[in-house]
């Protein structure tokens, strides 16, 4: 690519000043620089104000005789509670790619949740001088994506009370007549969108007056069991006062009450869908297709059913283009999509990945970042997420740090917003050696899908050269393409130089062909003992309720569908406690549930909170407004 590129080499200070502070300090490029760096012209994007833009889908279609670009993911080992720094990694190697290796280069990112932001993780833009721009952007409203998926979300929950409503107080005929009124004719017609109800129920029959009695009681009357209702409303804000609530309370809902919660916006299917798509005509399908809850003779209620598919399409019709921006030091970034990493995938969208791997070409290099540790987030991208697009990596990044590693090998425990204790803070060699089991089995588990891993150590202050030599001797003898150390945070692409020379080497070594942990036809229980047994397991263990559904889906025919496991990410096992790389164990699956539009069945293997709370100190009491610049300040 020439160098005439908006390329910016960062001026870095020591030591590293706050994230906000280094965001504000840099100009972005106009967007539309950024776009033409990629051969976009405007009719290829919708400008969102100076620094973001929407790419349209029309691109992958220009290019789709194109060549891709190498692809890669970035994965981490067991994290601490305080993060390894995986987004950062993924930033800071972008920029060396791009500002150092003169490659062509797209980062693509997962967007944050405002939860977070507002809580106690703080934003998901990189961080030090690795970082995407504008910041407070990237992190809060960014082009509504979350908000339009909150609206569709919420459509779809309001249409299923009111449909049982409404079925409680009308006659067969009556409900029929009301869902399809008649025309200033006089007559009556099914909306397209009946259809799809009519096809599944096998009726042929195109005129609503030719309907028998019985056939309009099997279309009108979806005759939902209120005890099956899976979805639930969403906001994206952190708030634990909502978790559970009851709903119908209001003198004209007759009585109406049940019991429901809230979920935070990305961890409605919706937010699943929207990352596994593959097109408009696609995303129409998945919509449709999402079950709500099953009949009370136990058949599946989709969205289609309630009438709602295509309306909740059109909420989501500008959500499906992914937004560009840049980092710190100009190479551009597509953002889309940020799907929980338990209940859901944890990978940011198919579309942008293949947009992406287009605009880059066959010599350029597309990273995006895999949600939580590699047992999560990668296995997942392998196993549901390029399932779904047929793309292939060739290079995965497993990050590791000193600090989880010492964890890993024993040390104290390590809380957020604790100081932490002396053993992460001085050099202890045989520590980090024992916590390398952990990354030893991340390294064996992703080379088995096929392709070439490189593990890059994200370098503390506090980190010695002894200690950081043996991970790297630990990460070659566990059998990684290459392993080096990255100083990106401190010092931006140049910092993380090595890594993409590694990289690049580890992309162009071979024709990697990736392999899958389990075919789709073997049975649940099957696909769920694959995974087990990659993370240590000797066996699993199912709760009735978890034989019950893992019946139910597979009598509904869903039994084909790739596994999405919901598991604590901080141990390989179902224990939080346990680190290192446990053995033995037996996996216990709590219950069973599915996201049928996304396209997975996510076991439950203990609690998960789909509802972040705020702690007593959020990170809001950081975050203010310049009111004589207009400027974020105290975001993290």
């Amino acid at each position: 690519m020439s160098s005439s590129r908006s390329v910016r080499k960062l001026e870095v200070v020591s030591p590293v000043p706050a994230d906000i502070d280094i965001a504000n300090s840099v100009e972005p490029f106009h967007i539309s620089e950024i776009a033409k760096d990629l051969n976009l012209s405007p009719n290829h994007y919708d400008l969102y104000g100076k620094y973001k833009a929407k790419v349209l889908l029309s691109v992958l279609d220009e290019l789709e005789s194109s060549d891709n670009g190498y692809y890669v993911v970035v994965g981490g080992i067991t994290p601490t509670p305080l993060g390894e720094g995986k987004s950062t990694t993924t930033v800071g190697l972008c920029q060396a790619l791009g500002a150092y290796l003169d490659r062509k280069v797209v980062t693509c990112l997962r967007q944050p949740s405002q939860g977070p932001t507002f809580g106690i993780k703080g934003g998901a833009a990189g961080g030090g001088y690795s970082q995407v721009i504008p910041m407070d952007e990237f992190n809060l409203h960014l082009t509504g994506d979350i908000h339009a998926i909150t609206a569709a979300n919420n459509l779809l929950a309001a249409a299923i009370d009111t449909r049982i409503f409404h079925e409680s107080t009308q006659s067969d005929k009556a409900l029929f007549n009301r869902l399809c009124p008649p025309n200033k004719e006089g007559k009556r017609k099914f909306s397209d969108i009946m259809f799809r109800r009519l096809k599944k129920l096998d009726i042929t029959k195109t005129q609503p007056g030719d309907l028998t009695p019985e056939e309009v009681k099997k279309f009108a009357r979806l005759d939902i069991d209120p005890n099956s209702i899976t979805w639930r409303r969403v906001m994206d804000v952190n708030d634990r006062f909502l978790r559970k609530i009851t709903v119908g309370q209001g003198p004209e809902e007759k009585g109406m009450v049940r019991e429901t919660g809230f979920d935070i916006s990305v961890a409605s299917e919706i937010m699943a869908v929207l990352a596994l798509t593959t097109s408009l005509a696609d995303m129409r399908e998945r919509l449709g297709k999402m079950v709500i809850g099953n009949s009370k003779a136990g058949e599946p209620i989709t969205a289609d059913d309630l009438g709602v598919g295509g309306a909740l399409t059109v909420l989501m019709k500008d959500a499906i283009n992914p937004t560009l921006m840049q980092t710190l030091e100009g190479t551009p970034v597509l953002v889309h999509a940020g799907p929980f990493a338990n209940i859901a995938h944890g990978n940011s969208s198919i579309v942008a990945d293949k947009i992406a791997l287009k605009l880059v070409g066959p010599q350029g290099f597309v990273v995006t970042e895999a949600g939580f540790g590699a047992d999560i987030g990668t296995e997942k991208f392998m196993n549901i997420k390029c399932r779904y697009s047929d793309l292939r990596p060739q290079c995965a990044v497993i990050v590791a740090t000193i600090r989880a590693l010492k964890m890993h090998g024993g040390g104290p425990e390590v809380v957020a917003g604790k100081p932490l204790d002396h053993a992460y803070l001085n050099e202890n060699v045989p520590l980090v050696e024992a916590g390398c089991v952990n990354l030893a089995r991340h390294i064996i588990n992703t080379e088995a899908y096929g392709v070439n891993v490189v593990v890059a150590v994200n370098k503390f202050s506090t980190d010695t050269e002894a200690e950081m030599n043996a991970v790297m001797n630990a990460a070659m003898a566990a059998g990684a393409f290459n392993a080096v150390i990255c100083t990106h945070h401190a010092h931006g692409g140049k910092g993380a130089v090595d890594l993409g020379v590694a990289v690049q080497r580890a992309c162009a070594s071979g024709n990697q062909q990736l392999k899958y942990l389990y075919p789709l036809d073997i049975s649940i229980k099957e696909k769920i003992e694959a995974i087990a047994k990659s993370y240590g397991a000797s066996g699993v263990e199912y709760t009735e309720q978890a034989e019950k559904q893992i019946e139910m889906y597979t009598k509904q025919g869903f039994s084909g569908l790739p596994i999405c496991m919901a598991k604590t990410q901080y141990s390989f096992s179902h224990n939080a406690a346990e680190k290192g790389a446990p053995s033995g164990f037996i996996l216990p699956i709590r219950d069973v549930r599915a996201s049928i539009g996304a396209g997975f069945i996510y076991p439950l293997v203990g609690t998960m909170s789909t509802m972040p709370g705020l702690p007593t100190r959020p990170c809001f009491y950081e975050i203010d407004l310049d009111t004589a610049t207009g400027k974020v300040i105290g975001l993290s």
